[in-house]
């Protein structure tokens, strides 16, 4: 096994260590399904067990540093072993190298989606499969629950979290607000809530008439302040582009949640996806580098602030808080697109039945959506 080393100096082996990096994260955002828990699972086979370039202490080390900072957690992780192999060169080959193919993907889906939506046998597929993408989120609302909702406190604030999500407050301001307020509980400073709550609703203005660049800093936005389960995305998705500026209609979002977990490769690329419904080739890229970029630039400059960051108490408060916000968002935003979802008893039976074949037999969720999607063909073709 080859020992754990980077080699960012421009010797002569870093042009192979490049080559590697591109081939192994460019044949994950292919083929790696099932979510960001096994995109990293993989890569810990790839780079610890297989390749030897990391040790599984470093490893965990990146897990760590990835919870810390917003953005998607397995994109994070391609980001930081490209780094530590091959300096920044390394993390932009396998950022890129990891989202470029699921990106292709999504947009050849996108338009499939574009051509092909009106069709009886597509609309009979999304019929089976919007049900099963609700217990999917399901599933993760509980992972989520069981992890992050650890102390009375937290279960409280969380509480308070989901009652502000449903009164309609803006998610950034959950999210932020949640975290302070749990920093400010170990720290005992108080006066800075009301100055975050109002720079977060200043941020969240957008215009109501769809372009490029508001497309580009929705995106921006989601990618710079989004802590805790890729599902948290829906939440913003929901409240940017359905509420506020009605640029995506309910079952849009749905149809764009569904693409996003039958295709390989980070969940983030739904981005790519609805950036092509609204623009094209051109609102799929801008969507794409809108919601990327920013992990980019958090890998990138925190390296070396992270070990201080892990020890402080406050740091940790703030993150307890955000992903007790973030599941508040994933209740609020469920209950919507299910609202949407299931429409009629069979929905309501795929729903429940999907839900429980997932968090009692753990069934892997790629196979429950082909499942549905028969089913709804079937029932398309058949009943409707």
């Amino acid at each position: 096994m080859r020992s754990p080393s980077a080699r960012p100096d421009g010797s002569p082996s870093h042009t192979s260590d490049l080559r590697e990096l591109a081939q192994l994260f460019a044949r994950l955002g292919t083929i790696a399904f099932g979510g960001p828990a096994a995109h990293i699972a993989m890569m810990e086979d790839e780079v610890v067990k297989r390749r030897g370039w990391l040790m599984p202490a470093d490893f965990l080390d990146m897990i760590s540093a990835c919870n810390l900072i917003p953005g998607p957690n397995s994109t994070e992780m391609a980001l930081h072993i490209g780094q530590r192999r091959a300096g920044m060169i390394g993390l932009v080959v396998a950022g890129a190298c990891f989202i470029l193919p699921a990106a292709a993907i999504t947009i050849a889906l996108a338009w499939a989606y574009v051509a092909f939506s009106k069709t009886p046998q597509l609309a009979g597929v999304l019929y089976g499969i919007k049900p099963v993408i609700i217990a999917i989120v399901v599933q993760a609302i509980w992972r989520l629950a069981r992890s992050a909702l650890h102390t009375n406190f937290l279960i409280a604030l969380t509480l308070g979290a989901i009652a502000a999500a449903f009164a309609g407050l803006d998610e950034m301001v959950i999210l932020i607000a949640a975290g302070a307020i749990a920093a400010l509980r170990v720290s005992g400073f108080l006066g800075v809530g009301p100055a975050i709550a109002s720079v977060a609703t200043a941020a969240t203005a957008t215009a109501a008439s769809f372009s490029l660049a508001g497309l580009f800093l929705i995106f921006l936005k989601i990618g710079s302040i989004l802590f805790g389960s890729g599902y948290v995305l829906l939440a913003f998705l929901q409240s940017d582009l359905v509420d506020r500026t009605h640029w995506l209609t309910q079952a849009q979002l749905l149809d764009a949640v569904a693409v996003g977990q039958i295709t390989p490769g980070p969940v983030f690329t739904t981005a790519t996806f609805i950036g092509y419904l609204l623009g094209g080739n051109l609102g799929a890229i801008v969507a794409t580098v809108g919601i990327f970029l920013p992990a980019f630039f958090f890998v990138a400059i925190s390296g070396p602030l992270l070990p201080r960051v892990r020890r402080s108490p406050v740091a940790g408060a703030f993150l307890d808080g955000v992903n007790a916000g973030s599941f508040a968002l994933m209740v609020e935003v469920t209950w919507q697109l299910g609202r949407a979802a299931i429409v009629d008893v069979t929905t309501l039976v795929l729903a429940l039945v999907s839900a429980i074949l997932l968090l009692r037999f753990r069934l892997n969720s790629a196979w429950l959506i082909l499942l549905g999607a028969g089913l709804g063909t079937i029932i398309g073709a058949f009943f409707h």
